[in-house]
């Protein structure tokens, strides 16, 4: 018997890693987004290949398509709570540049 390939793997990991970036760059928003289409895709394909994992060829690179994706979820909300309170404290993002910018030049 043949094995086939589960159609959404590579762009899951690629989802994956790209939210890893995303969540750092973005105040986590890009995180959200990319980590959790990453986790739908993956979620869709393990759901086809539930009734015989084994006749799959990437069944294992599906799994660790979900962990990544699973933890660039954590990250990027991890990430975006931090983002919130910060903003909540500082009122604007022009506060917190001008802290950023202050606490830079205590330390010089």
């Amino acid at each position: 018997m043949e094995q086939k390939k589960l159609p959404n793997v590579t762009i899951s990991l690629v989802l994956g890693v790209i939210s890893f970036i995303a969540c750092c760059f973005s105040s986590g928003f890009g995180g959200l987004l990319f980590s959790g289409i990453a986790l739908y895709l993956a979620n869709k394909d393990k759901k086809a290949a539930q009734p015989d994992p084994e006749s799959y060829e990437n069944y294992g690179q599906l799994k660790t398509a979900r962990i990544i994706a699973i933890v660039g979820l954590i990250l990027a909300i991890i990430t975006s709570i931090i983002s919130a309170i910060f903003l909540i404290i500082f009122g604007s993002v022009e506060a917190i540049q001008e802290w950023a910018q202050e606490m830079q030049a205590a330390q010089q």
